[in-house]
């Protein structure tokens, strides 16, 4: 256990250890024990967290404001819209300024190309730690909630065969942070992983090299495949999600032309079958319902999605007392 993470920032798990995000599972999984057991936990008394929003949210804010207040502290919901970003306040002016009133700072943007450039400019300015709560380019506090999931479901992860997949959906163009964060810390435990997805819809070079490089030292895989059957094939663990094709093109209108030539990468029962028989089903939320996966499988027994939300405010609450005590 490491015990020296005060004031560090979490803007990618790849800039951790693997001691030190050992380290986090283990403060984990005791907050939620302790939760469970309705335990007292206010490791972090009269402290304040800014949280700053540019995105929409759900299970983001509800879990780091529950979180914050079940460590005895408080998180302040800041809408981007409601500041005086708009009208002039730098990156480097909300680090300085917020960093001087809280004791934490959390924010999600996600502008393809900014959000993650932005986040490490607040950083750079922050006299407190600056936590990603999702950007164009990272999700860390999603897949640290699904690694400690997958530990919980399936024991130890290594050897484990995990299909990180594109899947369908007519919502919007996703960010592509979820499986990016997802191939860089799966092949830091030993799984093999399988990356899916049609050829628009690739991810950052430098960040699959990353992972493959990631793979050779911790004893894993890295698979490119483009089908979408074949990615479930044999599979413990499937995470098939919709991601925007932001590389081939950042037009909305034409990423949605794109996507519907792939109608038919649903996971849906005939898919799970493919997998094996004890495989977990896992998605980060909100999902495209009979689109992007069926009801039968997201509802089904094999579906570990509440389970996985659930994860974060565990996840969130080790990484803030970890660095915010």
């Amino acid at each position: 256990m490491q015990t020296n993470l005060r004031g560090r920032d979490m803007i990618t798990t790849q800039e951790w250890t693997r001691d030190e995000i050992d380290t986090i599972l283990d403060v984990a999984f005791d907050l939620k024990r302790q939760r469970a057991l309705g335990v007292p936990h206010a490791y972090l008394r009269d402290k304040a967290l800014a949280m700053l929003f540019f995105f929409t949210s759900t299970r983001t804010r509800g879990s780091f404001e529950a979180g914050m207040a079940q460590l005895g502290g408080h998180a302040a919901f800041i809408d981007s819209t409601t500041t005086q970003i708009s009208h002039g306040d730098t990156a480097k002016e909300i680090g300085e300024i917020f960093g001087r009133y809280y004791d934490g700072i959390a924010i999600r943007q996600c502008d393809w190309d900014f959000g993650n450039r932005y986040i490490r400019d607040v950083a750079a300015a922050s006299r407190t730690p600056v936590l990603n709560m999702q950007c164009d380019i990272y999700h860390p506090f999603q897949i640290l909630a699904d690694l400690m999931t997958i530990i919980e479901k399936k024991g130890d992860p290594r050897g484990l065969t995990i299909n990180v997949s594109w899947a369908y959906a007519s919502s919007y163009q996703k960010p592509i942070s979820v499986p990016q964060s997802l191939i860089l810390l799966m092949t830091r435990f030993g799984m093999h992983v399988r990356l899916t997805h049609p050829p628009e819809y690739k991810l950052m070079p430098d960040i699959v090299a990353q992972a493959q490089d990631n793979a050779r030292k911790h004893g894993g895989s890295l698979e490119l495949l483009d089908d979408f059957d074949a990615g479930f094939q044999g599979a413990d663990v499937v995470y098939p999600k919709s991601w925007g094709a932001l590389l081939t093109t950042t037009d909305n209108a034409e990423s949605a032309a794109i996507g519907r030539r792939y109608t038919d990468w649903i996971a849906d029962d005939r898919r799970m079958a493919l997998a094996k028989r004890d495989a977990i089903y896992m998605h980060c939320l909100p999902a495209d319902r009979n689109i992007e996966v069926a009801d039968s499988v997201i509802d089904g027994e094999q579906s570990v999605v509440y389970d996985e939300a659930e994860n974060r405010l565990h996840v969130q609450k080790a990484v803030m007392a970890l660095t915010m005590a």
